[in-house]
């Protein structure tokens, strides 16, 4: 009997522990759950693509996507007039599509910038929308073949080209196939992502590796390894894609060739099949764009989308090729050997050289062409602006309309359709500056151009182009006439010419004899601050470029760029050696970068801000204030030093909400394409849209604006403020990545559509996160903080163009800045280009994030993104997007810390003021996650407090019968 009590005590004791540490759990979970709350919060929610106004929006974006692609279609060649294919309304016209592309196409591209595709419409429903009817035998075939699109991009790179071998193409299906039809259609697609950059050899551990993970070559499934061609680059045909081509061609006479790549892609082959009559280029079309495909095919849509960089016959012929890729800072041993230059953090030291200078694209080809250093026939196969019609047009200044001052240039050009059918046409006027020696120059230079409406057979339209007669001024990197840099007009004989492209004329529009302008004690028109060398500590001195291309003696010095050198170096682990391809430095260098990149300087300020005051003020009241007016004091002093905190740390695809002043949470999101929350569980985007480039290649603002508007107006409708968005970093080769999410290899399209697609989104009373802010223009090594060399000649009338319109004339309120350090030191943290160039000489008042961030709580995926010179850079908020993970610690016992995150949060605060979101109101709804979490706290912790009632109940009733 006793045993048996005590039996039952020991029962007792063991429920009663079991509960307590249930009930510790419990907490446990809680206190976890409330720690990662807003990656958890981030994950469950969903955008809500039904609603009524999404539906709206949405079905407004679809009609948008589709006219950005009928003009964004860009044809290339047309024999013999073999577009349009004539259809007839009483049947359907046949077709063959050779291509396995062809069932599993390109609608953008890869990564922070991909978008949900699973319902777009595929190239095949495009042309039967049309009228056409696709052979669907040769397509079935192709499907049976079981063959899956490569990744690329931020999962692992795998870039075999999913064709089948040449044996494919047997007789009785190449019978079967001309049995159909006698027009034949090669498709071809190519691929892009963020995080890799293309292969210029298809060989190699950079291109296929079994063994591959995640951001590296992975390995394919069904292989054809066949394609691996060392001697190949990714742009070109493949073995089996000529394999394909020769079959086609030797069973077709009228053969049309569809690239489905937002690269650009080498065309030069074309030539030796006479049988290819049309080439055409459609990009990265988006949900519904692949319609425009089939519209044009019948002529429903005269194709008017024009090149945005140039076709060189070989890709890898281009200057900046010489330094593009991977490239190692080395240092030499005690032994004589060679090791890989490692900073404290044991972040590779790799680099970038920029030393084409402003020779970029066309701006060499052309200027190469007219100093007789190159055959422009023998190198380039379709110029920059270049694109065919349907239709012909004749452009001429309309007489008198010139106007020149010393200000501004003005001309009038009347477009008339000469030919049989409606059509657009673009409108292109460059200049030329004279060449002194002593300031590079291309020989011509964009400088307005214009997309004409829809002009009938026979009719005309007029368009004015205009531009400031400053923006022919060229920067003085070297100080030829300047004491500190800056912009100079040369003294000599400034052309206007219009052209139908970089290289065909049509018409000299004027010249003039300017006399010497120097923008050193003033600013141009359009700066507040005037522009001098901002980044001379940056990209001078040791590891930085030597020897940039000239002009000079017809580019003597073209041999001379590409200074980096092969090693033998001794892998990390030292138990192997590997070949690289560098520069070697010395341990000064190391150190410089060193102190650049982790040396926080002492406080300069003796005290700290006022924080945690007591004024009354709210957000709401600050609408239209100006970013300058004292009142701003009023309300920032009442921040406390947590708030600043809080409001700067967790910038990941958000602003937090701040009760103390009545700022209200908002949603940032991903992406250039479309309105994108990729970080979800759900994987939903807004309506795709065309890849930049095919946004650019329509030349038509007009529509650019539109699409800023369709993207703003769902937005709205998905509860979003900001957005990561408009890329504008610089096709610099044809091989980057990125390229589908920018624009062009050329400033003035890239600015002028970057600007227009921020305002347009701005106007529904969002904000824009223009991106990469600066120098972000190829993937490789882009994480380990690259350190990317150029000189301010360059930096500024080539790779910051597109931000400097994004801000002047879009009025973009925020930015993204990059991972790539800009000489040595982090973008990021770059006083010049963030307070003295955006800020300053832009008059940018708004807030600027960092690409994505971990580094902090023992993180260190990114060390040189160091915290303290950011924020103190005015770099104001950071992109942690899996916070608390990767959360950087503040020290805010720094008083220039602490003032810097003052700086910081009104820049933030300025921006919400000045958004939507204040309409919206506080943000106190909890997440559905958490009103489930706390139903399940309730229930299970009345159980538990429940059961341990019962138990002590009996254990005392126990004890009472005992008695």
């Amino acid at each position: 009997m006793e045993s048996k009590k005590k039996s039952k005590k020991k029962s007792r004791i063991i429920i009663r522990s079991v509960l307590i540490f249930l009930l510790v759990v419990v907490v446990g979970v809680n206190i976890a759950l409330n720690h990662f709350s807003e990656v958890i919060t981030a994950y469950f929610t969903k955008m809500d693509v039904t609603s009524k106004q999404a539906v709206t929006a949405r079905e407004q974006s679809k009609k948008l996507v589709e006219q950005i692609t009928d003009e964004g279609i860009v044809l290339l060649q047309n024999k013999d007039n073999t577009l349009p294919i004539k259809t007839d309304a009483a049947k359907k016209t046949k077709i063959n599509v050779f291509g396995w592309s062809f069932t599993n196409p390109i609608y953008g591209g890869t990564g922070s910038g991909s978008t949900d595709t699973s319902t777009a419409v595929n190239p095949k429903a495009g042309l039967e929308a049309a009228g056409f009817e696709v052979n669907d035998k040769l397509y079935n075939d192709y499907v049976a073949l079981n063959m899956q699109r490569p990744i690329v991009g931020m999962d692992g790179q795998d870039w075999t080209i999913p064709e089948p071998e040449t044996s494919f193409y047997t007789a009785d299906r190449m019978k079967q196939a001309k049995d159909y039809a006698d027009t034949a259609v090669i498709f071809i697609a190519r691929s892009g992502g963020e995080g890799a950059d293309l292969p210029v050899s298809m060989d190699g551990p950079d291109t296929f590796n079994p063994k591959g993970s995640q951001q590296g070559p992975t390995g394919q499934k069904f292989g054809n390894r066949d394609d691996l061609d060392a001697n190949k680059h990714y742009l070109e045909l493949s073995n089996r894609e000529k394999g394909m081509v020769e079959a086609v061609t030797k069973n077709f006479d009228k053969v049309i060739l569809v690239v489905n790549s937002s690269n650009t892609f080498e065309l030069s082959w074309v030539k030796d099949f006479s049988q290819i009559k049309s080439v055409l280029t459609i990009g990265g079309p988006g949900q519904n764009g692949f319609n425009s495909l089939g519209k044009v095919f019948a002529g429903k849509v005269n194709p008017s989308g024009r090149t945005v960089d140039i076709y060189a016959k070989d890709l890898l012929d281009t200057p900046s090729m010489k330094n593009f890729g991977n490239f190692d800072y080395v240092v030499k041993n005690a032994d004589g050997s060679y090791s890989q230059a490692v900073d404290s953090q044991k972040v590779r030291l790799n680099y970038v050289n920029y030393a084409e200078g402003v020779y970029v694209g066309y701006r060499y080809y052309e200027t190469a062409a007219a100093e007789g250093t190159i055959n422009y026939g023998e190198k380039v196969q379709y110029p920059f602006g270049y694109g065919l019609s349907y239709t012909s047009f004749k452009q001429e200044m309309v007489p008198g309309s010139l106007a020149w001052d010393d200000k501004n240039i003005s001309v009038k050009v009347k477009v008339t359709n000469t030919g049989a059918v409606a059509g657009k046409d673009v409108v292109e006027l460059y200049y030329s500056a004279p060449y002194t020696g002593k300031l590079e120059k291309s020989s011509i230079v964009l400088g307005a151009f214009a997309k004409t409406g829809e002009i009938k057979a026979g009719e005309s339209q007029e368009v004015t182009l205009s531009f400031k007669v400053e923006d022919m001024a060229s920067y003085d990197t070297n100080k030829a006439y300047t004491s500190k840099g800056g912009y100079v007009l040369e003294q000599g004989e400034y052309k206007l010419m219009l052209m139908n492209n970089s290289h065909e004329k049509i018409a000299d529009i004027g010249s003039k004899n300017l006399s010497q302008v120097i923008y050193d004690s003033t600013a141009r028109s359009t700066d507040k601050q005037t522009a001098v060398n901002q980044f001379d500590s940056y990209v001078t001195g040791e590891g930085s470029v030597k020897t940039y291309l000239s002009r000079a003696n017809k580019f003597a010095n073209f041999n001379d760029i590409d200074k980096n050198e092969k090693f033998t170096i001794k892998t990390a682990d030292g138990k192997a050696t590997v070949d690289v391809k560098g520069k070697l430095v010395d341990t000064s260098f190391v150190q410089l970068v060193n102190d650049k990149r982790y040396t926080v300087p002492a406080d300069t300020k003796t005290s700290a801000p006022t924080t945690g005051a007591k004024n009354g003020k709210k957000l709401k009241d600050y609408t239209g204030i100006d970013y300058n007016d004292k009142s701003w004091d009023a309300l920032l002093d009442q921040l406390s030093v947590d708030d600043m905190v809080n409001l700067i740390v967790h910038g990941g695809y958000k602003t937090v909400e701040l009760t103390s002043v009545g700022k209200p949470a908002t949603v940032d999101y991903d992406g250039p394409s479309a309105i994108s929350s990729f970080i979800s569980k759900v994987k939903v985007s807004g309506i795709s849209f065309p890849a930049e480039v095919v946004v650019a290649s329509t030349w038509n603002v007009n529509l650019a604006e539109a699409m800023g508007q369709c993207i703003g107006a769902e937005a709205n409708a998905y509860g979003v403020t900001g957005w990561y968005a408009p890329a504008m970093n610089i096709h610099r080769t044809a091989f980057g990545g990125r390229n589908f999410e920018y624009y062009s290899e050329d400033g003035l399209v890239s600015g002028k559509m970057a600007a227009s697609v921020t305002k347009g989104y701005q106007s529904k009373g969002g904000y824009v996160y223009m991106k990469h802010f600066a120098l972000n223009d190829q993937e490789t090594n882009r994480t380990v903080g690259i350190l990317t060399w150029s000189n301010e000649q360059a930096i500024r009338e080539i790779y910051l163009k597109p931000f400097e319109l994004a801000v002047k004339e879009g009025g973009a309120k925020a930015v993204m800045s990059s991972f790539n350090s800009i000489g040595n030191t982090w973008a990021g943290a770059n006083t010049g280009l963030i307070k003295q160039v955006l800020r300053n000489e832009w008059d940018f008042k708004g807030m600027i994030d960092t690409d994505f961030y971990m580094n902090g709580g023992g993180i260190s995926a990114y060390p040189y993104m160091v915290f303290e010179l950011g924020i103190r850079a005015g770099n104001d908020t950071y992109l942690t997007g899996v916070a608390p993970v990767g959360v950087p610690s503040v020290n805010t016992k720094s008083n220039d810390t602490l003032w810097a995150l003052r700086d910081a949060s009104h820049n933030m605060l300025y921006t919400v003021a000045n958004s939507g979101a204040i309409k919206n109101g506080l943000s106190t709804d909890k997440p559905m996650w958490v009103k489930i979490t706390i139903g399940v706290d309730v229930v299970v912790v009345l159980a538990i407090l429940a059961g341990l009632v019962v138990s002590f109940r009996k254990s005392r009733k126990k004890e009472e019968v005992a008695v």
